[in-house]
């Protein structure tokens, strides 16, 4: 896990936050692809994830912005009144499940602080050459972060107080639909898109219910092995044992804690992978997930 340090904190926004985040000693950070996360592990001992919005190209510095959530669970707010300037903080990552793909065209659909992980894919698009457009929805303008970076007549910018809820685009086949932002607005997007959508979420999808029933799990590294019982999560069981494993969203959309499965069937409940990547049956994220078969074998 690298270390940085806070060297800017700059309001680009209603309650939001843009950071700048360098190595302590001037090292190159490293390199990421557009759609990236990183946790940011909090002095007061959370760990959050926050999308790089910033220069790809730039191997020194990150950027992520941050929303004041007053009903979030602490970890914005601390952000906000407590993350100064010169602190040092540790950093996990980064991954990527919000990744750019071949296409001719981009149709980007971004709501308030989904913007982030937007902004360096529009700039590998046109690194690229492809044809893109953005649709930027937000409360007010006042509250939607970045505009002065999207002057761009591809750029089609809706504030609610002043159009209304977003009036989604038509998408020619062969075009591929990004979209982050709240749930809703995502919900509608698969409605409109179908398969040709890729998302990124800030809040879990809902999932069929399935029995919580009791399982093995066997450490494979470390070689220990634990009942993970109704009630309790794969994830506390696991550390319970002994296993060091990084968490932040605690709800099966950020990758933070991603395992790999080396025998067993996991039942998926997280909000990252697709169909395909459930079959394969080779990952899964514990603090949601759990299992189908009695006995799994973790990478731990």
């Amino acid at each position: 896990m690298d270390r940085v340090r806070v060297t800017a904190k700059e309001q680009v926004a209603e309650d939001v936050v843009a950071l700048r985040l360098e190595h302590p000693r001037g090292l190159r950070l490293p390199d990421w692809t557009p759609g990236s996360h990183v946790d940011l592990v909090l002095p007061n001992g959370m760990t959050r994830q926050y999308s790089l919005c910033g220069d790809r190209w730039d191997a020194h510095a990150y950027r992520v912005a941050v929303l004041r959530e007053p009903r979030g669970r602490g970890g914005s707010a601390f952000v906000h009144d407590e993350l100064a300037e010169g602190a040092e903080i540790a950093i996990g990552g980064p991954r990527n499940h919000f990744r750019l793909v071949p296409a001719a065209e981009h149709l980007f659909i971004a709501g308030g602080i989904g913007i982030t992980p937007i902004l360096p894919m529009l700039a590998a698009a046109e690194r690229l050459g492809a044809r893109w457009r953005l649709l930027y929805g937000g409360r007010r303008r006042a509250s939607m972060a970045f505009l002065d970076e999207l002057d761009d007549e591809r750029v089609r910018v809706a504030p609610q107080d002043e159009v209304g809820l977003l009036d989604l685009p038509a998408a020619e086949e062969g075009c591929a639909v990004y979209c982050c932002g709240p749930a809703p607005l995502i919900d509608a997007a698969g409605r409109a898109y179908g398969d040709r959508l890729r998302t990124e979420r800030f809040a879990a999808k809902p999932v069929a219910a399935s029995e919580d029933r009791p399982f093995t799990v066997q450490l494979a590294r470390s070689g220990g092995s634990v009942t993970v019982e109704p009630g309790t999560s794969l994830l506390d069981a696991v550390r319970a044992a002994g296993a060091s494993l990084l968490s932040s969203c605690g709800q099966g959309i950020c990758g933070t804690c991603e395992t790999d499965v080396l025998d067993g069937e996991p039942d998926h409940r997280d909000s990252l992978l697709d169909d395909v990547e459930r079959e394969r049956g080779d990952r899964l994220f514990p603090c949601v997930s759990r299992a189908r078969s009695d006995r799994l074998v973790l990478d731990l």
